[in-house]
């Protein structure tokens, strides 16, 4: 008869298998997280940051259709397949959008996309801008159609690549900006929590000036020293976040170290370093963890906030914020579809964090 393990991590794991939103939660991140590393291979525009323009067809709504006739560049750049896997192809060629084509005297005319119909000229192009290929050949090659669903946005750019490959900076920001403020938070809040005194002290002077200052200005601050750029958002964001850190692992630190296991361990001659990382802190995960799932939700918010104002990720990599920024006039325009996809997605994004960060806590809640 097999025994059921009762070691408080598989009490925990049970206790997080049973509630739903907590699972449904995980699961949603999992493939957020999929999407963002894998985005160029779901995206319907595989270009680098999806950014294929179509002036002509800009601000459509969701499930717009239309022929496109790709031009494409006799240069073309070497690249490797885990290159564009990861980064997008680099294409050269030119994408037009047409609403008819015909044959004739061997020259291939188009009429691009207007919405005023008659407005807009044929335009010819010869077989030897193709290869010299067949005509059939050509039609089947460079000429198809096209469904955008979720619509273009005011640079015609297909709205559904742009959200996709814009997860990454979403998702990645937290993972890079809680690691930062994991490794600085821990480390000043245990030497403040196991040493006291005037460390104590200094510590949390510099954590209780911190703390003063709004995190937006700050995170403004720290990323106009840094400058603009993809990399710089992510830091800035996440050295405005350890102080909550540091104030949690203080806090349990101070309660931990008068445990007999400590005690003992002293009284073994092992080293502070030894005492703090290798018995206390392992002790003192769980609401660390706890914290962490928070500081997710929180970092995506402050990025888009940071996109929002124009000092987040630049033009043209895709930002959620950013996508807002852009089209929030459009809300008063009969097109609010532009503004509420990318704001669905961060809200999405943060409430999976907060619910599963809600159900971390009750799993690892040992009054319970």
């Amino acid at each position: 008869m097999s025994k059921k393990s009762s070691s408080l991590s598989s009490l925990a794991l049970q206790k997080f298998k049973r509630n739903f939103w907590g699972v449904l939660s995980l699961v949603y991140i999992i493939i957020c997280g999929i999407i963002a590393v894998f985005a160029y291979a779901f995206a319907p525009d595989d270009s680098q940051n999806a950014n294929q323009m179509h002036l002509s067809i800009h601000s459509k709504p969701p499930g717009f259709t239309t022929q496109i006739l790709t031009l494409a560049s006799k240069d073309k750049p070497k690249q490797s397949y885990i290159n564009k896997l990861f980064f997008g192809t680099k294409t050269r060629s030119t994408e037009l959008p047409i609403s008819s084509y015909r044959i004739h005297d061997n020259q291939l005319y188009v009429t691009p996309y207007s919405e005023i119909e008659g407005s807009q000229l044929e335009k010819k192009f010869s077989r030897a801008i193709f290869n010299n290929q067949d005509w059939s050949q050509i039609t089947n090659q460079y000429i198809s159609a096209k469904k955008f669903h979720l619509g273009t946005d005011k640079y015609g750019r297909d709205l559904l690549s742009r959200i996709l490959v814009g997860a990454r900076i979403s998702f990645f920001i937290g993972f890079i900006a809680v690691f930062i403020s994991l490794v600085i938070g821990v480390f000043t809040g245990a030497l403040a929590g196991y040493y006291g005194g005037k460390v104590d002290a200094f510590i949390m002077w510099v954590i209780n000036i911190s703390w003063s200052i709004p995190t937006l200005l700050l995170v403004i601050a720290i990323t106009l020293a840094l400058g603009k750029g993809f990399w710089q958002v992510f830091i800035a964001v996440g050295l405005t976040m350890w102080v909550e850190v540091a104030r949690v692992v203080r806090g349990q630190v101070l309660g931990v170290k008068k445990m007999q296991y400590v005690t003992a361990a002293r009284a073994l001659g092992f080293t502070d370093f030894r005492i703090i990382f290798k018995h206390i802190l392992p002790n003192i995960l769980a609401p660390v963890i706890v914290i962490s799932a928070a500081n997710f939700a929180g970092a995506i918010l402050i990025e888009s906030g940071l996109s929002f104002l124009g000092i987040g990720a630049q033009p043209p990599t895709p930002s959620w914020g950013a996508m807002i920024k852009d089209h929030y006039s459009y809300i008063i325009l009969g097109k609010p579809y532009l503004a509420i996809i990318p704001g669905i997605a961060i809200m999405s994004l943060v409430m999976a964090f907060m619910l599963i960060g809600n159900a971390l806590r009750d799993a690892l809640d040992v009054k319970s």
